[in-house]
């Protein structure tokens, strides 16, 4: 499994970004998208799940939300007012079953 987030950039606080993830030998289940921020441990941030379902930690929620397309081949992070805490690098991995961790992509929010 080879996974890869793409998307990321540098915005300012309140800014919007669209984050992908693609993959290959995997079909898009049980999904999430994690976060490291500078110095910090990598935390699972949004999930979507293979009934639809998702979840999201506190500090996101109401401002990103997860989708997957209708194949469940690509995965995307549309994250909304943006605040300098979301600064980091962007990752998608399984949700539960955790593949190998592939390509990120930095978030970064000045303020």
């Amino acid at each position: 499994v080879q996974l890869q987030a793409s998307g990321g950039g540098l915005v300012q606080t309140g800014g919007s970004l669209r984050l992908s993830c693609a993959g290959s030998r995997i079909t898009f289940n049980d999904m999430g998208w994690y976060r490291q921020p500078p110095g910090k441990q990598r935390e699972l941030v949004a999930s979507v799940f293979s009934n639809g379902n998702t979840d999201y930690v506190d500090s996101v929620k109401g401002r990103f939300t997860i989708t997957r397309n209708n194949a469940r081949t690509m995965l995307y992070l549309q994250m909304n007012s943006l605040q300098p805490e979301d600064t980091g690098v962007y990752y998608c991995n399984g949700a539960k079953t955790i593949y190998n961790w592939g390509q990120g992509t930095q978030v970064t929010v000045s303020s």
